[in-house]
């Protein structure tokens, strides 16, 4: 259960995703909350920008990240209309949000034709990887990246 403070960007996170079907977009909408009090607001984009990755928590997260002139979000609270994807998952981990609170759960996604059911076992089992084959070929060179990333002085790490 969210607390008073919480029910306001939720709520936003909701209204943002009815007014973005009405856009003729996809029903999601996300805030991040910044450590600093700071909103910013991100609506699924997907098929507008022909971008599978543009969902309403990555945007979100994309606009917090501009804003506050960095790649980390440590002490900010992400509010999502549904429960996040695996991809918006990560991307919040990669982005150090502190917490995510959601309204709709997966089957209420699933239940409108956005079933996300395939990715979340993908990463569950080993069983489900056939969906997406993966496959190392390690060559000689495989590690130079990370070598010239270890010697650089001048890298900010993440």
């Amino acid at each position: 259960m969210s607390s008073p403070d919480e029910s306001a960007p939720l709520h936003r996170a909701v209204e943002l995703a009815t007014a973005n079907v009405a856009a003729g977009g996809g029903p999601f909408g996300a805030v991040v909350v910044t450590a600093d009090g700071r909103q910013h607001e991100g609506a699924n984009r997907v098929t507008a920008l022909q971008d599978p990755t543009a969902h309403a928590e990555v945007q979100a997260i994309r606009a917090a990240c501009r804003r506050a002139g960095t790649h980390e979000l440590r002490g900010a609270i992400l509010y999502a209309s549904c429960e996040p994807c695996p991809m918006c998952l990560a991307s919040a981990l990669w982005a150090r949000i502190e917490r995510i609170v959601f309204a709709a759960g997966r089957d209420d996604a699933a239940r409108a034709g956005f079933d996300d059911a395939a990715f979340y076992e993908y990463f569950e089992s080993p069983a489900h990887r056939g969906m997406l084959p993966t496959v190392q070929h390690r060559g000689a060179d495989a590690i130079a990246p990370f070598e010239a990333w270890r010697v650089h002085e001048a890298r900010t790490e993440y």
